[in-house]
């Protein structure tokens, strides 16, 4: 290197990482500035908006997304996607309205009514087969994830309205003579003040957590979703890690699934229709990327509150719900764009200093060396 370029390199604007950009912090702390925005906003257009009740009542909305997008992040951590989660809520909450009104066995003339706990353990069970079956799929049998989930979407919503047809259960709270009550306990009890839907979705995501940041399965998801081949080669187990993360995405619909009927008393098998969007654009919004290996669940939470604050406050101030799914859907365009942009950064910023830059395979099996650096949100 010359000494004219050597004295322009120092002074040049310095764009490394090391140095301070506004832009850049805006960039990825996007999801909190737009949450901050939106309550800023609505706190002017409403007097009703700013209190302390309605930012629980909210927050209790948008629990279910929340959970939901908890298992969503995993999946696309992964490189997959999933779109049977809103089809698994809905068969979740219908199972537990089965059971919830009591099983008939006929041939022994008794009316068993399992105590709560029991449905809850049974209904968790039912979302990891269905999240197997999607591991499998997609894992041994090498089917595209969208097309293995997008099937499952169809074939859990037809057996939710095969054992309903297409009828609502109704009044499950239970009876004490039947010892099967405390079901509306998830979706009307408060603990400390806070709905226990709340309760439960800040849990879900303190182990999701610990999962991603304290755990080889962490270690290993974001490998995997960074670059399967090379995570493949390295030792990781990329099967078993697909498969483990679809049915952690059944679970999370299930627990959702359960927390929405518990809150409306009644499970219907139509329940949790377009759920699985709302739950990608939450951790999309986040920061995550679709194509893999970044995003953390601060991020999609943030992601899912901003969703649910926008769509209720949109309510409250009585936009039409037709202008709320206009407003959603440009959230999640812009959303992706800031997306791309700042993937886009990280990619040539090592080569705006004068080094060579870097191409989108280099930076995925620089991703996979060290995956720990890349959890990375908005």
């Amino acid at each position: 290197m010359t000494s004219a370029s050597q004295n322009s390199s120092r002074s040049g604007p310095r764009t490394s990482s090391g140095g301070f950009s506004l832009a850049k912090l805006l960039l990825e702390g996007r999801a909190f500035l737009a949450l901050m925005v939106i309550i800023l906003v609505f706190s002017m257009l409403s007097p009703y908006y700013f209190s302390l009740g309605n930012f629980l009542t909210m927050a209790s909305h948008v629990a279910i997304f929340g959970i939901l997008a908890v298992g969503m992040l995993l999946v696309i951590l992964n490189g997959g996607i999933d779109l049977s989660v809103g089809s698994t809520l809905g068969l979740s909450g219908v199972v537990a309205g089965f059971l919830m009104q009591g099983v008939q066995l006929q041939t022994l003339g008794v009316v068993l009514f399992p105590p709560v706990w029991v449905v809850v353990v049974l209904i968790c069970v039912l979302g990891a087969l269905v999240g197997l079956v999607n591991g499998v799929l997609i894992a041994w049998l090498k089917v595209p994830a969208f097309v293995a989930t997008l099937g499952m979407l169809y074939v859990v919503r037809g057996a939710a309205l095969l054992m309903t047809n297409g009828l609502t259960y109704n009044d499950l709270g239970g009876k004490p003579e039947l010892g099967n009550t405390g079901f509306d306990w998830l979706g009307f009890n408060r603990l400390f003040g806070i709905p226990i839907g709340v309760l439960v979705m800040v849990v879900i995501a303190i182990i999701g957590s610990i999962i991603l940041n304290r755990t080889a399965f962490g270690r290993w998801l974001y490998a995997s979703g960074g670059n399967e081949r090379a995570a493949e080669l390295s030792g990781v187990p990329v099967k078993k890690v697909q498969v483990s993360v679809y049915m952690l995405s059944g679970i999370c619909a299930s627990v959702a699934g359960l927390i929405l009927s518990s809150e409306l008393t009644s499970a219907g098998p139509t329940a949790g229709n377009s759920y699985e969007l709302t739950a990608i654009a939450a951790v999309v919004i986040g920061g995550a990327a679709l194509t893999g290996g970044r995003g953390n669940i601060r991020g999609t939470l943030v992601g899912a509150f901003v969703i649910g604050f926008l769509s209720d406050g949109l309510v409250i101030i009585g936009v039409s719900a037709y202008w709320q799914t206009v407003f959603t859907g440009a959230v999640i365009v812009l959303a992706v764009l800031l997306n791309a942009i700042q993937y886009r950064r990280r990619v040539k910023l090592p080569g705006s200093n004068g080094g060579p830059s870097t191409s989108p395979q280099q930076a995925g099996k620089a991703r996979t060396a060290d995956p720990a650096h890349e959890k990375i949100a908005g």
